[in-house]
């Protein structure tokens, strides 16, 4: 009997610190998503079988940190890779998650996720596939920070600090252009050292005012203008540290976007996901047409296809159910 496993994506605000002159470094913020999702079925095998190129590696990984025998995998939803929504994390996290369940065992995935190669850096998308909502993750001790990346499973996952249940109005806009993918793998841990060696300290500081001022503050009292307006200024704080490695606060053509969506009475607050290209827009169910039709709008002045969706937020972690069929 196949184990379906089903997860949101997620939204990537930013890091808390990125200077080496701090006592902690990294700490993300962000939040879960309803949509996408990946959504992946597994039976039990004596093999690996699954025809998903990226899913295929997570297997076989899987399967060697269990212990197991083997998984017949199947994608039936994917987020789309490299684009900001943590595609990665998510994959990894559902493929383990259903190996494991599929040979009947039930496992710690925050534990394993750096079996995995995933949680290095951010907590954000193992807490939001652990338990949904708002999370803010404590990062790690400045001390334990090298040149090198460490190797595969040579970390823990940051602690949760803060999780917060999301207002079920609330909704989030996703302006998905079509353009090169966001950075991930060895680009993207060149381009993190190089941005943590150059850091200013006092963007930091900055960043924690604003995250215990003004984000979880607006989280607590449900006021979904203040969130937005916040966690914008935590992007856009986070975009002068990244400037040299993608271009500018923004990556273009997320500038374009950003710019274009700024100041529309349909969003409170609009940014850019981890490495982009997603841009997000914070706004609610009763301006959800609105904000379709600002995203749609911005692309158009940014010159770029694309895609533009309104999704609501995921208070749950992922999901597993058994499907109660087998394979045709």
């Amino acid at each position: 009997m196949p184990t379906r496993v089903e997860s949101g994506g997620r939204l990537h605000f930013g890091f808390l610190n990125l200077s080496l002159s701090h006592d902690r470094l990294y700490g993300s913020l962000g939040v879960a998503l309803d949509q996408p999702r990946v959504v992946v079925e597994a039976e039990r095998a004596d093999g690996v079988r699954c025809d998903h190129e990226r899913a295929r590696e997570h297997v076989e990984r899987a399967c060697e940190v269990l212990g197991v025998p083997g998984a017949d995998l199947t994608i039936r939803e994917e987020l789309p890779p490299h684009v900001g929504l943590g595609s990665g994390t998510q994959l990894a996290l559902a493929v383990l998650e259903a190996v494991a369940r599929a040979h009947g065992d039930e496992v710690d995935v925050r534990d394993l996720a750096p079996e995995l190669g995933r949680g290095g850096r951010s907590g954000v998308g193992v807490g939001t596939f652990g338990g949904g909502g708002f999370v803010l993750d404590a990062g790690h001790p400045t001390w334990l920070f090298t040149t090198e990346a460490p190797a595969r499973g040579e970390w823990t996952v940051p602690p949760v600090a803060a999780r917060h249940r999301i207002p079920d109005d609330w909704r989030f806009l996703l302006v998905l252009p079509d353009t090169e993918p966001g950075k991930a793998g060895s680009e993207e841990d060149v381009s993190m050292r190089s941005a943590v060696e150059a850091a200013d300290p006092g963007l930091a500081d900055r960043i924690s005012g604003v995250v215990t001022r003004r984000v979880l503050p607006a989280l607590a009292s449900e006021d979904v203008a203040a969130f937005g307006a916040a966690v914008a200024e935590v992007g856009r704080l986070n975009g002068a540290w990244y400037a040299d490695e993608q271009g500018g606060v923004y990556r273009p053509p997320v500038g374009g976007i950003v710019d274009a969506l700024s100041g529309n009475p349909a969003v409170s607050g609009v940014g850019q996901s981890s490495w982009g290209p997603a841009v997000y827009g914070v706004t609610d169910a009763a301006r959800a047409d609105a904000a379709l039709a600002a995203g749609h709008n911005a692309l158009d002045a940014a010159g770029v296809d694309g895609d533009v969706r309104v999704v609501a937020p995921r208070n749950e972690g992922a999901r597993v159910t058994e499907t109660g069929q087998g394979k045709a």
